[in-house]
């Protein structure tokens, strides 16, 4: 007998899971967000996907828009770039750096960690998404420093 209420239990269980599931209605399509600018520099990766309302966009350096080319300065011009561009891709798609809800910055080196904070600090002016910093032994363009975002869509 209790071989049958197990059973039957977990066939109950079954049901109401697929009917839950189904209540969800289809999964949002994943968009591939990119603009001819982005596509003329023939990098292997998009700006960033859409998923549903959450855009995760794709590491982003302090390089003059529509170029490779780093602007110099040091970590304060830099990071004032990678987030301007950070800012500037998520507006085109609907979103702005007060929706950020996760930023990962990768430095070269760990001690412009200062100088770095006073820059992103006036950027999301009052806004503290989550954080992740870490130290990477080298990337790319010889740049000082790398931001990627997740962020959602205006509502």
């Amino acid at each position: 007998m209790r071989y049958f209420v197990c059973l039957f239990l977990g066939l109950l269980g079954g049901f109401v899971g697929a009917y839950l599931f189904e209540l969800q209605g289809t999964p949002p399509a994943l968009t591939i967000l990119s603009t001819p600018e982005q596509d003329a520099l023939d990098l292997p990766f998009a700006e960033g996907v859409q998923l549903g309302d959450v855009i995760y966009l794709s590491g982003q350096l302090g390089v003059k828009p529509g170029t490779l080319d780093v602007v110099p300065g040091g970590i304060g011009p830099q990071t004032r770039q990678t987030l301007e561009n950070i800012r500037d891709s998520l507006r085109r798609y609907g979103s702005d750096l007060d929706q950020v809800l996760k930023c990962t910055v990768f430095m070269a080196d760990m001690a412009d960690w200062p100088a770095m904070n006073v820059v992103y600090q006036e950027m999301f002016a009052g806004h503290r998404p989550a954080r992740s910093a870490l130290g990477a032994g080298g990337l790319a363009l010889g740049a000082e420093l790398e931001i990627e975002c997740i962020a959602r869509v205006n509502r």
